[in-house]
């Protein structure tokens, strides 16, 4: 299965939280065939595809922010100090090729860490956020500051890698993968001539700085009656994974549907009965309250909006070699086009 196109150059597109605009307009030039494309002046993005019978309008959801180091000082010795922000593990940071996305263009770097001076038989200490620097090459202080500048983003340098089988290994499918499905779901069911109610596909920002401005907006702004958010999850099929936590979460197995205080019971429902009835394999995923995904901000837009989550099996998230299956992402394209073909008129998901 080859990685779609618009895939590709959605995870191959810089776009970090607050510097979304690259990546949106790659995402917007996608959406514009599919109906009048609009914006908000955070950079969120969002296409609706009218509905033929007055059902109930669906918000198909992911963020499109990718997560970013900071440049918080430069040195005299032409070394920057960066801090992590949205869950990056330093010691993931430490070797890796990276571009520094300034006003003048990407400014190819490599992250390093201080050099640790220890005693013999003293143990080597956890690398930190404050141990790592990032590298460009400069001489000295003054070169540095022609090339870089403080609040500079800092991303993960290459292009996706095709494993065996469906899989691919990439940094930024946590969540340009989002993304791609709501928009190919929006497609989809814009080329069967709409379903019963609106369908709105939507790209939205800020979701890794946490508080997820983007997605408020966004459901503030379209007025959905139900929705659905899109994005990655841990899967249970790595060293470590603890299939107790949240579920047995398999890469291939399918997209998870998470159930939980949050979500609208109505909602997991109707896409469980779905799943099954389309023959689409997932998994159930349980979350105990929080989320952590766009979802726990639509769902209280407003006079609140009845919410589901579908999670798409992850390995190695906020690394530069997360692994997708391709299979999983069509699974998930599917069940919500069939999802959505559902909310026929008189629906209702109040309490």
């Amino acid at each position: 299965m080859p990685l779609p196109d618009l895939l590709e150059r959605l995870l191959t597109t810089p776009g970090p939280s607050g510097e979304e605009r690259a990546a949106a307009a790659v995402w917007r030039e996608a959406a514009a065939p599919l109906g009048e494309v609009s914006s908000d002046v955070l950079g969120s993005s969002w296409v609706r595809v009218p509905g033929t019978g007055g059902g109930p309008a669906l918000l198909l959801v992911g963020h499109i922010d990718e997560i970013a180091l900071l440049i918080t000082n430069l040195g005299d010795d032409g070394l920057a100090a960066v801090r992590t922000t949205s869950g990056w593990d330093p010691a993931v940071a430490v070797g890796q090729r990276v571009n520094v996305l300034t006003r003048g263009g990407a400014v190819p770097g490599v992250v390093a860490a201080r050099r640790q001076k220890r005693k013999r038989g003293e143990d080597r200490k956890p690398i930190d956020s404050d141990d790592l620097v990032l590298d460009v090459g400069a001489k000295d202080g003054d070169e540095l500051r022609s090339l870089v500048r403080p609040g500079d983003s800092v991303i993960w340098h290459g292009a996706p890698l095709a494993l065996h089988g469906n899989r691919v290994a990439s940094r930024a499918f946590d969540n340009r993968v989002g993304c791609y499905i709501a928009l190919e779901a929006a497609r989809r069911i814009g080329e069967r001539g709409g379903a019963p109610g609106d369908v709105i596909a939507a790209a939205a920002v800020q979701e890794e700085v946490g508080d997820y401005a983007g997605s408020r907006t966004v459901a503030f702004a379209t007025k959905p009656d139900v929705a659905v958010a899109i994005d990655v999850t841990h899967t249970s099929d790595v060293r470590g994974g603890d299939a107790d936590d949240e579920g047995r979460i398999l890469l291939g197995g399918g997209p998870t549907l998470t159930r939980g205080p949050s979500i609208h019971p109505d909602v997991f429902e109707l896409l469980h009965d779905t799943a099954e009835a389309e023959g689409v394999p997932f998994a159930v995923e349980v979350s105990r309250g929080t989320t952590w995904t766009d979802a726990d901000a639509v769902y209280l837009s407003r006079a609140g909006v009845a919410t589901g989550l579908i999670g798409l099996p992850l390995r190695y998230m906020h690394s530069p070699i997360e692994i997708a299956d391709l299979g999983d992402v069509e699974d998930a394209v599917r069940l919500l086009v069939a999802f959505a073909l559902r909310l026929e008129p008189g629906l209702s998901f109040a309490g």
